[in-house]
């Protein structure tokens, strides 16, 4: 499965629209992935207004101690701001998103640590967060590590972004720091990915994917993650107001109201994904 998703430049849009999910190869260089893991690694304090330290997790497990970032690319006074946002724009990102949706507007940016010991998140959509519409929202996930089973690198479901989004169901939190998981649809399959540092992710707002915890010793997962939306979009969640132009100017689109895929649920206080 893995060399079907590394699909070759002119084929990655129908391998998208098949799996949902395709795999881009050394997309950042070393380099560029060694400032990244630098910037964002002296970040961490308790003073930096990036941090995110969801309810569910203790500040002194692992993931207290390297809290996920979110949306630091709308603090452009810090290293790490101005490198996000400049990633998040980055024209060979924002390239591949345009030639799997077409014209884009930039939804979020995120860092995570998940240090050793950390635990995953379970089975998700991400267009149950975002909830952008009419059409879906699609994720860039950057390993700023190699990531593989071990330190917990991303799983995923190819083919399920044909299902709708749904309703999530209570996980086990011992293994996620996500209380939400979506049970894996009968006769579909999970498909561990293996990436080098500086390998990318894009992949369908609908398509379920997670991680497992991070058991190794001594080795990190960290990883960027950038979430877009079609340029047409017309509601989203109001937590990722403003969008972003590929010009850098922000947007505001219509704040999506209700409970989504829960119905009458008010879910706008879930944590994002």
């Amino acid at each position: 499965m893995t060399q079907v998703l590394e699909a070759p430049a002119e084929a990655r849009r129908r391998t998208y629209d098949d799996h949902g999910v395709i795999i881009v190869r050394n997309l950042l260089t070393a380099a560029e992935v060694a400032q990244i893991r630098e910037v964002f690694t002296a970040e961490i304090g308790p003073s930096s207004p990036h941090f995110r330290l969801d309810a569910l997790v203790a500040p002194d497990e692992p993931l207290g101690r390297y809290p996920r970032m979110i949306n630091p690319h709308r603090i452009a006074e810090t290293e790490a701001g101005r490198l996000a946002r400049r990633f998040l724009l980055d024209e060979r990102i924002t390239s591949i998103v345009s030639a799997l949706i077409g014209d884009c507007l930039a939804a979020q940016s995120m860092f995570y640590f998940k240090p050793p010991g950390a635990r995953g998140q379970a089975m998700h959509q991400d267009n149950f967060f975002l909830r952008a519409a009419p059409e879906t929202c699609l994720a860039a996930w950057v390993a700023i590590d190699d990531t593989d089973a071990e330190n917990g690198g991303l799983r995923v479901v190819p083919g399920s972004h044909t299902h709708e989004v749904v309703c999530p169901e209570a996980a086990d939190v011992a293994e996620s720091f996500s209380p939400q998981i979506v049970p894996v649809p009968e006769g579909m399959e999970v498909h561990q990915t293996r990436l080098a540092a500086g390998d990318a992710l894009f992949f369908h707002g609908s398509l379920l994917h997670g991680s497992r915890p991070n058991s190794s010793t001594d080795r990190f997962r960290r990883s960027l993650i950038f979430h877009y939306v079609p340029a047409g979009s017309v509601e989203i969640a109001a937590f990722y107001n403003p969008l972003v132009r590929p010009d850098g100017t922000d947007v505001d689109v219509t704040e999506a109201v209700g409970g989504g895929a829960c119905g009458d649920a008010d879910v706008r206080d879930l944590p994002a994904p």
